[in-house]
């Protein structure tokens, strides 16, 4: 597999803000790992907005105590600074001892958002309430944080969404393990960058042509010939004008259970054995995505047909094949090309 490639975040590429910088800094000096364990190490603590606004106001009512000598004044300052601190303590207890595990990534198409499953695992004997997750960079507005309590010696499981930049091999960005329990008066962190990447496919031609004509093989002659199974070696896609009796019953009845209205008729009209090959050099576009898109919606196209189709790339060929397997490696090789 080639390297992953770093994606960039909206608004990073060219002059960045300093902060933007020293943030980007500080993340790449973090190793990569999909399995993190919560220490004193690397947990942060800082007040929240509201943490401030509560500072300032016992500052003021010691102020006022220590002006008009109100030992009730004194009570209430120091009863809420009491309350603070063990908010505190609790708040980063809440996240201290966690371990945070990801599993790798499915492949998803260009557009699409990918989803990130972590399991947050405790081995405390109390339960960790309000623990969020996020990619640290997104818009909360369409990819917010998930959130979720972890049982006492248990665990908990979280879909994190990433909204994947274009096709290929990508590292996944940094995350951010937050929690503002019991108060909400100070915001407890960690930063995580995982090791896995993820695959991204280009995205399919959302209408595109029919499959194109299927080429002699090489060395084959004669008609179409039957299988000992009673099935046509040459199927094709459905066109209209085939024969009723031309028609794959048989796959037309699995692609009608799973949904489908998608027709095979058998190519027992050719004169040679056709072979079913999706090139890069044929697909009737100039640019480079618009035919990988092209591309991609045929291979999705012949795998849902059943068909046993080929890819020819600039400099790699996959020979014809059929099955998940088969879609999977032609899929990866338009991610990568």
């Amino acid at each position: 597999m080639p390297e992953a490639r770093p994606s960039r975040f909206p608004g990073t590429s060219g002059w960045r803000h300093p902060r933007a910088a020293l943030q980007a800094w500080w993340h790449n000096r973090l190793p990569r790992r999909d399995t993190l364990t919560l220490t004193q190490r690397n947990v942060y603590i800082l007040p929240t907005r509201a943490g401030w606004m509560l500072a300032l106001t016992l500052v003021l009512l010691l102020v006022a105590s220590i002006n008009y000598q109100l030992n009730l004044g004194y009570l209430l300052t120091f009863l809420l600074a009491g309350s603070a601190v063990v908010g505190m303590h609790v708040c980063h207890g809440n996240l201290r001892g966690l371990t945070l595990h990801l599993n790798p990534p499915d492949p998803v198409h260009a557009g699409q958002a990918a989803a990130l499953n972590i399991r947050l695992s405790s081995e405390r004997k109390r339960t960790r309430y309000g623990i969020g997750l996020g990619v640290i960079g997104a818009d909360q507005a369409h990819t917010p944080l998930a959130w979720t309590d972890v049982p006492a010696q248990g665990s908990s499981t979280l879909q994190v969404g990433w909204p994947v930049p274009a096709r290929g091999l990508h590292a996944l960005p940094a995350l951010n393990a937050l929690t503002l329990f019991p108060l909400g008066t100070f915001r407890v962190w960690t930063v995580w960058r995982p090791a896995a990447t993820v695959l991204v496919y280009p995205a399919p031609e959302l209408q595109p042509p029919p499959l194109p004509p299927g080429e002699a093989q090489a060395g084959s002659s004669g008609s179409a010939r039957v299988q000992s199974t009673g099935e046509f070696d040459g199927v094709r896609a459905y066109r209209r004008g085939d024969p009723i009796k031309a028609v794959v019953w048989k796959k037309a009845a699995q692609a009608f259970a799973a949904g489908r209205d998608e027709l095979v008729s058998r190519d027992a009209l050719s004169t040679q054995r056709q072979e079913l090959w999706l090139d890069h050099a044929q697909c009737g576009h100039s640019g480079l995505e618009a035919r990988l898109s092209r591309l991609t919606a045929w291979v999705l196209m012949a795998d849902r047909l059943g068909l046993s189709y080929g890819l020819r790339l600039p400099g790699r060929e996959i020979a014809p094949d059929e099955g998940p397997a088969h879609r999977a490696r032609c899929l990866e090789a338009l991610a990568l090309a």
